[in-house]
């Protein structure tokens, strides 16, 4: 098993993709207008159309007819936008641009008509069972909060902007994982994933920025929601990282005896004046030394043997 050090060699982001166009779809003009005075006008065409019907001339039933096909014209290309809505214009085959104003809007009618929400979505990945940088199971998920930004890539940059997003969200994931161990337990300068939350969730932020371009999907934001040791190892390491914590505190514990054996040593050897200090030769600074650290380590308390004798029996 090895280590891997992200933060000395990290994942190379690949160039921008060669194949899309060059003229991007969203520069296409708004070619929509109001669709109240369009409204307005064709409800006045049919009523003069009945109108000159209700004439019985050649030429009244003539402009009728006429009034009447421009008044079906004018409803036909008639669309209605809620807020957070984008239309999507194309003719024949070939884009025409879009409309994002919300309300009633017209249109030529013979313009084909996709409706696409740029609301705010949000989905969290299925969880995933990868091997981590040192090449262990772990499962990971992901919360990715996304809309799309722009329409013309979303309908025709991809076949399905939505399964792109999810398919792609799925992907980063499991790249990221690959590419941070879970923890260090002996370097910690190593970024990890359950270590250096903010670090590994704006790489797989940036990561998905780059991937869901293409759509004209914008990724808001994107973070770790479930992190954990696949279940056949997940009781060995915890237990690693128990017995990581003991040898921390055990260690911590002997720093700070020492300094205390030290600093008691010390006062009873001044004392409070020159004459009332006590004077320890090796022999029985080590026996005191051993002693009081043996009561500050202990795990359990301890029992003191009184010396009843002389200082050397």
């Amino acid at each position: 098993m090895t280590d891997a050090n992200p933060a000395a060699s990290p994942i190379p982001h690949r160039p921008a993709s060669a194949g899309r166009d060059a003229r991007p779809l969203s520069d296409q003009p708004n070619r929509s207008l109001a669709g109240l005075p369009v409204l307005a006008l064709s409800i006045a065409l049919f009523l003069v159309a009945a109108a000159l019907f209700a004439t019985a001339t050649a030429i009244g039933f003539f402009a009728a007819v006429v009034c009447a096909l421009v008044a079906i014209v004018g409803v036909t290309g008639l669309y209605m936008l809620q807020p957070n809505q984008s239309a999507v214009f194309t003719l024949f085959g070939d884009f025409r641009g879009e409309d994002q104003s919300a309300g009633l809007r017209w249109v030529n009618p013979l313009y084909r008509t996709r409706k696409v929400s740029l609301r705010i979505r949000n989905f969290t990945t299925m969880t995933s069972k990868v091997n981590d940088a040192n090449g262990n199971p772990i499962e990971i998920a992901a919360v990715v909060v996304w809309r799309v930004t722009d329409t013309g890539k979303a309908v025709f940059g991809v076949d399905n902007y939505t399964d792109y997003v999810h398919t792609q969200s799925e992907s980063a994931v499991r790249q990221l994982a690959r590419a941070y161990p879970y923890d260090a337990f002996e370097h910690t300068d190593v970024i990890t994933l359950i270590g250096d939350t903010g670090e590994v969730n704006e790489h797989l932020l940036g990561e998905l920025l780059e991937r869901c371009d293409a759509a004209g999907v914008n990724i808001l934001e994107a973070r770790i929601t479930d992190l954990s040791y696949a279940p056949e190892i997940a009781e060995a390491m915890l237990k690693r990282q128990q017995a990581s914590a003991i040898v921390a505190a055990r260690a911590k514990i002997v720093e700070g005896a020492v300094l205390m054996v030290r600093d008691a040593i010390e006062a009873l050897e001044q004392g409070s004046s020159p004459e009332d200090g006590i004077t320890f030769d090796a022999e029985r600074k080590a026996t005191f030394a051993s002693n009081l650290m043996t009561v500050i380590t202990s795990d359990t308390p301890t029992s003191p043997v009184v010396n009843v004798g002389t200082l050397h029996r």
